[in-house]
């Protein structure tokens, strides 16, 4: 693996998030945009990821100037030809990823893996119009990649087990943390989770039980502490299988089941009210707020040690 060069398309938030941790584990990686405009901001993008990393004594100076020496920016898909694997982190537009592929196709080598860091198409919808549908796999990465290791292999029906094996091998040497699903589902594993608590949270506020910052407080002191240590199944083994069928039986009944809950999501988003992008959502985001929110990632960059 140590000779696999890696390319990333798409100079987002998660593309150059990708790119930076691939670069960092000591791998040539180039990250594609053809918005030129924005290739300038790309390296001084990833400086800010590694100075986050420095300021929580998880990287060095020296570990830093070297990362930063191995990745690459470009406008050009052409200077993909020599990757072995591909990661796409495009928009969520299906037709720009399709044609993606099909462009990636034609440069790549045959062998070279072309994965996406898709978080809502199934794999076989993506590689719908490819020729070698056998090479490609989804690469879901967590936002932000260098704070959240998770990533969701998710293999079409075409997928080679060599392709899967590969990436779970590289992702392992990046530092992620990779799970293989047996099969694709819509939102695959995590973004089920936390819609279903989402949609609970909404539904507490909207019946005026709780404000938002009540329901937080609540998730950041119990359920948030318990689950970096334990997964739901494991916390049930643990608390008693008969205890908690007999409180899901009580309570399941009582949960949020419908999508009515989304009306309060559609009240902020009507009033331009977006999260920290506009400065206001459920909560106002002013600088504090947001370096308070900084604060707490250095925190748990350093806990995760």
């Amino acid at each position: 693996m140590a000779n696999e060069v890696i390319g990333v398309v798409g100079g987002g938030l998660m593309g150059i998030g990708i790119a930076t941790k691939c670069a960092l584990a000591g791998f040539r990686t180039t990250v594609v945009d053809t918005n030129r405009d924005r290739i300038a901001e790309l390296s001084k993008s990833a400086s800010t990821i590694l100075s986050e990393l420095i300021d929580a004594d998880l990287i060095t100076c020296a570990q830093c100037d070297q990362a930063l020496g191995n990745l690459h920016v470009s406008d050009e898909l052409f200077d993909l030809t020599d990757a072995n694997i591909a990661i796409e982190a495009i928009p969520e537009i299906l037709s720009a990823k399709h044609q993606l592929f099909e462009k990636l196709e034609r440069i790549m080598r045959p062998d070279a893996v072309i994965a996406s860091n898709t978080s809502s198409f199934p794999p076989d919808a993506l590689s719908e119009h490819m020729v070698q549908k056998e090479r490609f796999v989804i690469a879901h990465f967590w936002n932000p990649p260098h704070v959240i290791p998770l990533v969701e292999v998710v293999p079409g029906t075409d997928t080679n087990k060599s392709v899967i094996d590969r990436l779970v091998r590289l992702l392992t040497e990046i530092r992620s943390e990779p799970v293989v699903l047996n099969a694709a589902i819509p939102g695959f594993i995590g973004n089920r989770l936390q819609f279903a608590v989402l949609r609970e949270a909404l539904h507490i506020v909207s019946t005026g039980a709780a404000t938002p910052e009540t329901v937080d407080a609540v998730m950041k002191a119990s359920l948030g502490r318990r689950y970096g240590m334990m997964g739901p199944f494991e916390g049930a083994d643990l608390g008693g299988l008969g205890t908690f069928l007999s409180v899901a039986s009580h309570l399941m009944p009582q949960l949020a089941k419908g999508e009515e809950v989304l009306d309060l999501l559609r009240e902020h988003t009507k009033k331009g009210e977006l999260g920290v992008s506009t400065g206001r959502g459920f909560y106002k985001w002013d600088q504090a707020r947001i370096e308070d929110l900084k604060a707490l990632r250095r925190r748990q960059l350093v806990t995760a040690k």
